[in-house]
This record gives structure tokens, C-alpha cells and sequence, in this order.
């Protein structure tokens, strides 16, 4: 899987606004915008703005779905 990219980040005053190539993705307010900011200078900053914005996800997950475990 392929590593995520693209993703950029801002400090507006208090919020923290997250985009994705060029785009907002998100917006993290408060405690939330705090941990982010925490967070990012610890780790890969790319991955942890594509696993708070929900976008991690490749394309595999009709793959997964029609697996025999996942039959119910």
C-alpha cells in the first residue's frame, strides 16, 4: 500500500484546518486541534492527517467484504 501524500495542514488562531490537495478535508477545533498539533511532530505527519481525516482507506475493502470470514 502505497504511502498517503498530498496532505497539508494550518494553525488558524485555536483550529487546525487539514487539506488534501489543495481541498479542506477537515477542521479540528479545541482538545482535538491540540492533540493534532502534539501528534505531528512525533510521528509521520502524512499518515496521521489521513487517519484523521478518514482517508486511509485503498481499495481493497470490496475485496475484504466478499472474503469468506467476513459471510454471514
Amino acid at each position: 500500500m502505497p504511502a498517503p501524500n498530498g496532505f497539508a495542514y494550518s494553525v488558524r488562531g485555536a483550529d487546525v484546518v487539514i487539506t488534501h490537495h489543495g481541498r479542506t478535508a477537515t477542521v479540528l477545533r479545541g482538545a482535538r486541534a491540540a492533540e493534532f498539533l502534539d501528534e505531528v511532530e512525533s510521528g509521520d505527519p502524512q499518515l496521521l492527517m489521513a487517519r484523521v481525516t478518514g482517508n486511509y482507506r485503498r481499495g481493497n475493502e470490496r475485496a475484504a467484504r466478499q472474503h469468506a470470514r467476513n459471510q454471514r
